[in-house]
């Protein structure tokens, strides 16, 4: 049994948030964040205890590739392991981190929360790796063993991957999942306008680039917007460039009557009524009552509550709160598998399989078939989600299609015009595409 440990530090608190993942399957941003709240740290420990985080969570396959090398395979307490996992990351990926400073600081972590035999161990391991340098992973003679000890990803999704994009897109995908997320911001024209955003941030000190994606986004290169004014008055909320597109292909008019079928935690359903005025309204659906307040908080935070309903309702049962023929446009984001977030949310390629894949794509058309009597005639259905698996994507649409011949399926279409050369009409955004999440949208219209 080990001690009671408290995190001190900024190695200590990854530690922590890294074993709470590992244990309860909790997302790792929540997970931080909570700590971070209860552990205050100095900005430079935040960042370094954030870094440490994200980065095993990242590259752990590969860190654990280069773990057993060394260890040789012995089964060791999940706290031991991903204090090792944590000092590998560190000597490999932070070439600006000492090796001696992450070494010592290890050793002492392994002495305050085990025992003295834990603690020569670890510093056994250690020495060892500093000693002979790590296993080069060009040894992996298979080819989708090597991409999936390299990318850190399951072989199951190495292979999907490979073969729904091809090999060289898909090494692209994996090449640049395990680069850092960038923060971006949406404005709220409700209240604001692109260039007051632009000066304010600029008079903070935020530096920003505008988005090659979305028309409302900002890419934060260096500052902390969610302590900024603008963010507390309710001028930006944040929010991913791809995410952005869904709603900004839908065209909303100021006065559409709008269904956003999956909402929580509310972003896409205040980006629907920031384009909302007269009576323009948005109901908002989830089937959890705490994340029904969610939707009301970002509402309330953007000043938009007025144009917003949120309803604790499964969006399968939709029948049961509302008329047919009742909305001008609806938004399905479905749940999804989430594989196109892989980078802002790296744990999800660890606890994902093609099995869940198969029956959320069962659930998707179970909403899109509840939703579509919903919907007025010569409305459109978008239909999206956060991966850029085709079972959960394309074929989703096309079994909906198949049911439901009184649909079709037109081209999507953004503002910046984003790969408006393609052949296909929805929009599939990989990671390697523009350094933004991967994301899916189709448009779905009621009557020929």
């Amino acid at each position: 049994m080990t001690k009671k440990f408290t995190p001190t530090n900024a190695r200590e608190l990854a530690l922590v948030a890294l074993e709470q993942v590992e244990q309860s399957g909790a997302y790792s941003n929540l997970q931080l964040d909570q700590l971070l709240k209860k552990y205050p740290l100095a900005d430079k420990d935040r960042r370094l205890a954030t870094n440490i985080t994200y980065g095993v969570l990242q590259h752990k396959l590969t860190l654990e590739y280069w773990l057993a090398a060394v260890t040789n395979g012995k089964r060791l307490d999940s706290w031991v392991k991903v204090l090792l996992l944590s000092a590998i990351y560190q000597y490999h990926y932070l070439e600006r981190v000492p090796d001696w400073a992450v070494t010592n600081e290890s050793i002492e972590i392994a002495k305050h929360r085990g025992n003295p035999g834990i603690r020569k161990f670890v510093t056994g391991v250690l020495h060892a790796i500093l000693r002979q340098g790590l296993t080069d992973l060009q040894d992996i003679t298979d080819p989708v063993e090597r991409l999936s000890i390299q990318a850190s990803v399951p072989v199951w999704l190495v292979e999907e991957l490979v073969a729904e994009y091809g090999k060289e897109k898909a090494t692209a995908v994996l090449r640049t999942i395990n680069e850092p997320a960038h923060q971006v911001v949406r404005i709220n024209r409700a209240k604001t306008t692109m260039t007051e955003v632009q000066q304010a941030l600029t008079a903070e000190g935020i530096q920003f680039s505008e988005s090659a994606v979305a028309e409302d986004a900002l890419v934060i290169s260096k500052g902390e917007v969610v302590t900024s004014a603008l963010f507390k008055e309710g001028l930006i909320t944040i929010q991913d460039e791809s995410a952005m597109l869904a709603v900004e292909s839908m065209a909303v008019s100021p006065n559409d009557r709008v269904l956003d079928a999956c909402a929580a935690p509310g972003g896409k359903t205040v980006q629907i009524a920031a384009k909302l005025t007269g009576d323009g309204h948005v109901d908002a659906l989830d089937i959890h009552p705490h994340k029904v307040r969610l939707i009301e908080k970002n509402a309330n935070r953007l000043g938009l509550a007025d144009r917003v309903t949120a309803h604790a309702l499964d969006a399968r049962k939709v029948a049961a709160a509302f008329s047919d023929e009742t909305f001008d446009k609806i938004l399905v984001d479905a749940p999804c598998s989430g594989i196109g977030l892989m980078r802002r949310k790296p744990e999800i390629r660890y606890t994902k399989t093609k099995e869940d894949s198969a029956h959320l794509h069962q659930i998707q058309l179970a909403i899109l078939n509840a939703v579509a009597p919903k919907l007025k005639k010569g409305g459109i259905i978008t239909y999206s989600t956060c991966t850029i698996l085709k079972q959960e994507n394309e074929e989703t649409v096309t079994a909906f299609l198949a049911a439901h011949p009184e649909f079709s399926l037109v081209k999507t279409q953004t503002a910046r015009k984003i790969k408006d050369e393609r052949h296909s009409p929805t929009l599939t955004i990989l990671p390697s595409d523009f350094d933004s999440d991967g994301f899916f949208i189709s448009s779905l219209k009621k009557g020929k």
